[in-house]
């Protein structure tokens, strides 16, 4: 592996459409304040199981009467109004005033509490903030508390009200030890995700008929320079019985984030009967070697990782579409009609898609200004086609920075603090916000044979590369009728995809496409950033 790595794991959760498709939260995370009405119901109900025989209406109306004070009495001990509120983020917080003890303890540093409480809490609730216990152990500094929630596996991929994830808080307060625990979390917690949901991916793809799909990415930015590199795709896709064959021709954009390109003829081979280590390979077409590819890192991958990490803006990226709307494109000069026509074999209606909305973060008070001169003159050379490579950049080792100064915010000043205006943790924020309306254009085809669910069932296996899973999450959102043969989406702040089905039809095909010829060889580093 190289230097010019940045990585970003595949996102696991399906969004609806009120929610962030650029990054959104862990399934977790969404599940938290579910789980704490839930419990709050049943305490209720244990409170009054003992009134459930009833001999007389005295009786009745004097249970009653008990029932509503102590209904009260709870109500007024726990603060309870029940109102819910949507953060910054979308994620959605029921404020229902009840205690938050796991906060409260990894607030407080109080680890040996902590301990006795952990198991009988939810460890991924949100406060009122959004933050979870874990965000609030790497924004305060309290690593014991943080390494208790991580070896309890808490939610390492979820985001509070202002879009970061305790990950991002930790390279914010630059702790190197933390911010490699929470990474290696991460990726753990990555991994089982995909592994839980193998089985019923290949229970859908061995119901799904096989077929050939063709589809084309051209990628766009407002960035004129940038504009000027940005590569486009033809894919193919073949499916038999559980196995996909995916052959990528002529340029990939394989990481957004450093504009790292991979050039060639590449295929990638799923094969569902084989054991999830040996599932997935890589083929470069022209140089004839394959790689296969595996989720366990190096330490020295991750050791590197964490280098760029530290000397690199933090970005938070979320496409909100609580407000999205659809219109039907109009054509014409004189007499305006709904506009419709061919996409590739397909008729298809078009539609306007009103009401994106996409809100950018980027944070730099972990860097030094070295750091920033020379992100930026990376940048530049990248905008002008250069690499990183030819930038002979190679990540130095970076020690932990100096602490922040102590929190002097009281527990209960943070948690009654209004929503939205959360008192800040950690290091001094040093952050530049945007907002940017998405305009796009959608075609939806009512003759498409292929059916969007089976598509995200063929798109959660062909998805090593950011865009292919930026596909997956915006079509699942509320679309027209019919199939989207062409769309365009977001997959960068500063870059958008057309994507275009042109064909589709049910197919049978020899076995040898699917595997790996015999006159490949083996090389276990050709593709050292999948």
């Amino acid at each position: 592996m190289t230097g010019e790595k940045i990585r970003s794991l595949r996102k696991d959760q399906r969004p609806s459409k009120d929610e962030d498709l650029l990054e959104p939260d862990e399934e977790a995370a969404t599940g938290t304040f579910t789980a704490s009405k839930t419990n709050n119901k049943s305490r209720a109900s244990k409170i009054f199981s003992n009134h459930k025989l009833i001999k007389s209406a005295s009786t009745q109306q004097q249970q009653q009467n008990q029932q509503q004070q102590q209904q009260s009495q709870i109500n007024a001990n726990t603060n309870t109004t029940s109102d819910v509120i949507d953060d910054n983020n979308k994620n959605p917080i029921i404020r229902t005033g009840l205690d938050f003890p796991l906060h409260e303890c990894v607030f407080k540093g109080d680890v040996r509490r902590l301990s006795s409480l952990i198991r009988t809490q939810n460890i991924a609730q949100k406060d009122i903030h959004g933050n979870t216990p874990l965000h609030l152990a790497v924004m305060m500094g309290h690593k014991e508390c943080a390494h208790l929630l991580l070896a309890h596996n808490a939610p390492v991929k979820v985001k509070n009200a202002q879009g970061w994830s305790p990950l991002a808080e930790a390279i914010s307060y630059g702790d190197r030890q933390m911010i490699t625990a929470l990474l290696r979390k991460l990726k753990q917690q990555s991994r089982e995700n995909v592994e839980d949901k193998r089985p019923k991916l290949l229970k859908a793809l061995k119901e799904l008929g096989d077929f050939y799909l063709e589809l084309h990415w051209d990628f766009q930015s407002w960035v004129p320079l940038l504009s000027r590199i940005l590569p486009s795709d033809a894919c193919k896709i073949y499916k038999q019985g559980l196995n996909i064959r995916q052959v990528l021709l002529d340029t990939t954009l394989i990481d957004f984030t450093d504009m790292k390109c991979q050039r060639g003829d590449l295929s990638f081979i799923f094969n569902g009967n084989a054991i999830p280590s040996e599932s997935f390979v890589v083929l470069d077409n022209e140089q004839k070697v394959y790689q296969r590819i595996h989720h366990e890192e190096s330490e020295m991958e991750t050791e590197e990782e964490v280098d760029i990490l530290m000397s690199s803006d933090v970005y938070s990226a979320t496409l909100s579409t609580k407000s999205i709307t659809f219109s039907r494109a109009q054509t014409g000069w004189l007499f305006r009609e709904d506009k419709t026509e061919r996409v590739g074999n397909f008729l298809a209606d078009f539609y306007s898609v009103n009401g994106l909305v996409l809100e950018s973060r980027k944070r730099r008070e972990h860097l030094s200004e070295e750091d920033i001169l020379r992100n930026k003159a990376i940048m530049e050379s990248l905008s002008k086609g250069g690499n990183l490579i030819e930038q002979n950049f190679e990540p130095t080792r970076r020690q932990s920075l100096t602490p922040p100064s102590p929190n002097t915010i009281s527990w209960e000043e943070y948690i009654t603090a209004d929503n939205g205006k959360a008192p800040h943790l950690g290091r001094e924020l040093v952050c530049k916000e945007s907002k940017k309306n998405f305009k796009a254009t959608i075609a939806m085809s009512q003759d498409f044979p292929l059916g969007i669910e089976s598509l995200l069932n063929v798109l959660e296996v062909i998805a090593p590369f950011k865009h292919f899973n930026k596909l997956r999450e915006f079509v699942q959102m509320k679309l027209p009728p019919g199939f989207p043969v062409k769309l365009d989406i977001p997959v960068f702040p500063t870059i958008t995809a057309t994507v275009t089905f042109q064909e589709f039809r049910y197919d049978k095909f020899e076995e040898s496409i699917f595997t790996v010829p015999n006159d490949y060889k083996e090389d276990p580093s050709r593709f050292p950033d999948l």
